[in-house]
């Protein structure tokens, strides 16, 4: 049975308990759960048993597992063999080893925090998380930073965030008269994917460059007749969540839900819930097994944001909660919201932190591929707000108004007389909200598919933990804490009223009343990221101990950076399909059209003139195509050398030149024969058998 295996490649607590011992194991315990400060006298005992374990699992090899500022992760393999001082082979693996590794840290992004010629970055062992077997490797989960100490990943200061949000959490517990020890933020990340056929995605340069179309005329059929959604699963995409789920459970991550979601092609898998940082690093193995399972199937998966134009993107809704070691869900409202004191606290300081840094909040969001993603096709606006609710907002209304809130009742259904009768939700869901309230948690669902986690899972845990700390700060010198405290979640409610929006996030209103609000509204990468260096950003990163100014500014460099290649690479891939494939077809099939008018003019006395309007109708858009792509070489000679200049100069320029570009080709699509155009149209893509 398929739970017999789960967590069979994982050095998870059963393990540890059986190689490790009873004090060890503890010890390590209390790090991973409690936060307790690490004991490097355990790494020998825990490096042995480690070593031990991945040899008798069929292990060679051993990995300092890491999260580069790439998004994606690296790892550097290390046999355990090695030689003893008479020149024998035997079996090593030191707590040296285990502890730190070493690697190229000039070779990685840095922001300019490492010159070309200064090699040395440390890869640290991080205890929270559980080392795991893949191809017979051992890959241990490490932290990395440089020579100097310099945060260089994505792992640091997530936990560095959820260490802050445990301390200023338990300052308000405390207060409370809980017994809680801990507070951790849970996370449970809804990854969607495409899948498509790997022969067409083999003929098509820009999915192999750039991860998606760049040229494309939409399908007729496209996600017009709603069918794809929750529908039939193909049997080859069976065969494939089938194996995907063998592999995740044995790596012990709870793979729950599947299903085919709204575009063709397109599926979603959602795991359970867990720790912060161990779903952030889950996720990324999800994502690589996901794409390496798909070739097994003759698949590729394709976790691009906005892979189809005119169809759904996909996203990774990031689901945030708060709990305690006793079990407690912070953001549990109860049955009594409006008298429930804690939950009332911590909804206040979400909405507070929410509000006052909804710039962090779009940068943690901000690549080029989401810039495509964001505000259509079921995605949310790039415009930040809360949904609450209907039952929820009116508590907060009544708080904020002093008046008793209605009594919430339950509602139920009944559809028909021999269908039992059950209990519908306190609220809707709201698909348009980038940030909504789900019951007992908040749905972030900004996040693009591909990327990292842990960007929105620090910025989210560091703005509430700052909001934490102010409400301390104030509570703890209070003379009555209860009036004192319900004072202040009134007085931060009405403060942050203006976040809280229940409406349609897709509405051209919304935006005009957002504006009204103050909200921000950011469309572009390079916008957001202007913000990273921020006076207030940095004071809120520094106090809370999770970046220094200078990991600040590196991480706004890299962004910028990231976002100009991009950008390049899927320009000078347009212009090279355009002269390579798209001009040399075009003209054939315009070269065939016009012999065959010379041919039937000169045969007999027949009309013409649909092939001459073909023609025309050809040879104008061709000549559209030949002017976008001219200019746009132009546009790329003359880019700034500077990143925080050529970003926008990319947005601003480069981009429209682009879409107009891909308006021109995609024209000529319907009007050149299939026979004739070079690559796999949307139609062979997304509706193969």
């Amino acid at each position: 049975m398929f739970i017999d295996t789960f967590g069979s490649e994982v050095f998870n607590d059963e393990m540890m308990e059986k190689y490790l011992s009873k004090d060890t194991f503890k010890k390590l315990e209390d790090i991973r759960k409690e936060g307790a400060p690490m004991d490097q006298q355990i790494a020998e005992e825990v490096a042995a048993g480690m070593m031990k374990w991945a040899i008798e699992k069929g292990a060679t090899h051993y990995t300092h597992w890491f999260q580069p500022m790439t998004g994606i992760t690296a790892e550097k393999h290390e046999s355990f063999l090695d030689m003893d001082k008479d020149g024998k082979p035997i079996l090593e693996f030191s707590p040296k080893a285990l502890i730190k590794g070493e690697a190229d840290a000039s070779s990685f992004p840095s922001g300019g925090m490492r010159a070309t010629f200064e090699g040395r970055g440390y890869t640290v062992w991080d205890p929270t998380s559980y080392a795991f077997i893949r191809d017979k490797t051992l890959c241990i989960p490490t932290a990395f930073c440089s020579y100097t100490g310099a945060v260089l990943d994505k792992k640091t200061p997530l936990l560095r965030s959820m260490a802050v949000l445990n301390r200023q959490s338990l300052r308000i517990l405390k207060l409370l008269g809980s017994d809680a020890r801990y507070v951790y933020p849970t996370v449970g990340c809804e990854q969607e994917y495409f899948l498509i056929n790997k022969e067409d995605y083999a003929l098509r340069q820009d999915l192999n460059l750039t991860g998606r179309t760049l040229f494309g005329a939409m399908t007729p059929k496209g996600q017009i007749l709603e069918n794809h959604y929750y529908g039939s699963l193909r049997p080859r995409v069976k065969a494939y969540m089938e194996e995907l789920n063998e592999e995740l459970w044995a790596l012990g991550i709870y793979s729950k839900t599947e299903h085919n979601e709204v575009a063709p092609c397109q599926h979603e898998m959602a795991p359970l819930f867990g720790r912060a940082n161990v779903a952030a690093d889950q996720n990324q193995m999800v994502m690589d097994i996901m794409q390496k399972t798909a070739l097994k199937h003759d698949f590729v998966c394709l976790l691009h944001e906005k892979p189809f134009k005119g169809i759904n993107g996909s996203g990774k809704h990031n689901n945030w909660a708060l709990s305690t070691d006793t079990g407690v869900n912070l953001l549990k409202p109860g049955k009594e919201p409006e008298k429930n004191l804690s939950f009332l606290l911590f909804l206040a300081a979400t909405i507070k932190a929410v509000d006052d840094y909804q710039d962090l909040l779009r940068i943690s969001c901000a690549t080029a591929s989401n810039d495509n993603r964001l505000g259509g096709d079921e995605a949310p606006p790039a415009i930040i707000s809360i949904f609450l609710g209907t039952d929820l907002e009116e508590c907060v209304d009544s708080i904020i108004s002093g008046k008793e809130v209605g009594s919430s009742k339950s509602h139920y259904s009944h559809l028909a007389e021999n269908m039992p009768e059950f209990k519908t939700d306190k609220t809707d869901r709201n698909r348009t909200s980038p940030f909504a309230f789900t019951g007992n948690r908040f749905e972030f669902r900004m996040p693009g598919s591909s990327v990292n986690v842990s960007c929105a899972n620090f910025m989210l845990n560091t703005i509430v933990a700052d909001a934490l700390g102010s409400f301390a700060d104030e509570l703890e010198n209070a003379n009555d804490f209860e009036s004192a405290a319900f004072a202040l979640v009134k007085r931060e409610l009405e403060a942050h009223k203006r976040i809280i929006f229940n409406g349609n996030g897709y509405g051209d209103e919304w935006v005009v009343e957002a504006e009204k609000r103050g909200l921000l509204n950011i469309p572009s990468t390079p916008e957001a990221y202007s913000h990273y260096d921020d006076e207030k950003n940095i004071a809120l990163l520094e106090r809370n101990g999770v970046l220094c100014r200078e990991e600040i500014i590196s991480r706004k460099l890299i962004g910028l950076n990231e976002y100009v290649k991009v950008v390049n690479i899927e320009a000078k891939t347009m212009i090279q399909m355009s002269d390579k494939e798209f001009i040399p077809a075009i003209l054939e099939y315009s070269n065939e059209l016009a012999k065959g008018i010379v041919k039937k003019e000169k045969l007999a006395p027949i009309s013409t003139r649909v092939e001459k309007q073909i023609l025309s109708d050809i040879e104008e858009n061709l000549g559209k195509l030949y002017d976008n792509k001219t200019e746009l070489e132009t546009l790329l000679k003359n880019e700034p050398s500077d990143p925080l200049i050529a970003g926008d100069y990319l947005y601003k320029n480069v981009i429209p030149v682009m879409n107009r570009l891909r308006e021109a080709v995609d024209t000529l699509e319907g009007l050149v024969g299939k026979d004739y155009w070079p690559i796999p149209d949307y139609t062979d893509i997304l509706f193969y058998t």
